[in-house]
């Protein structure tokens, strides 16, 4: 019985959700999560184009020793200080629904949000 069990529920947890008409918290969680992965992508491609771009800049520079990092260097310390924010900001925005069934969603959310803003923000840095 316990082997038909978990036979069925690996197909539930498997099956497509139509995110238009959600209305399971799980559904709703699995598409918040499924745009945040969706989005997190976007960055990360992104950030490849934006990193190669500054450090085509540092390339170019490299002769200045005006005591700044570099290009690449700065983007890199921010991008990293950007990534504690995020995930720390979307824990405090969150906060009420800590424990709930609703909080991964909202988490999902907020980083999706956050993520798709940083992604342009990339972006702007390389084009005028």
């Amino acid at each position: 019985m316990s082997f038909l069990f978990a036979i069925v529920l690996s197909q539930a947890v498997a099956a497509p959700v139509d995110c238009g008409k959600a209305i399971t918290q799980m559904d709703m969680n699995r598409c918040a999560g499924d745009d945040f992965a969706a989005a997190d992508a976007a960055l990360n491609a992104q950030w490849e184009v934006t990193a190669a771009d500054m450090r085509e800049r540092d390339a170019l520079t490299q002769s200045l020793d005006d005591g700044h990092p570099g290009y690449f260097a700065q983007l890199l310390a921010a991008q990293r200080a950007w990534l504690a924010f995020r995930d720390a900001h979307c824990a405090s925005a969150c906060y009420a629904a800590r424990g709930g069934s609703m909080e991964p969603m909202l988490v999902a959310m907020c980083r999706t949000q956050l993520t798709r803003l940083r992604t342009s923000q990339l972006q702007d840095l390389i084009e005028p």
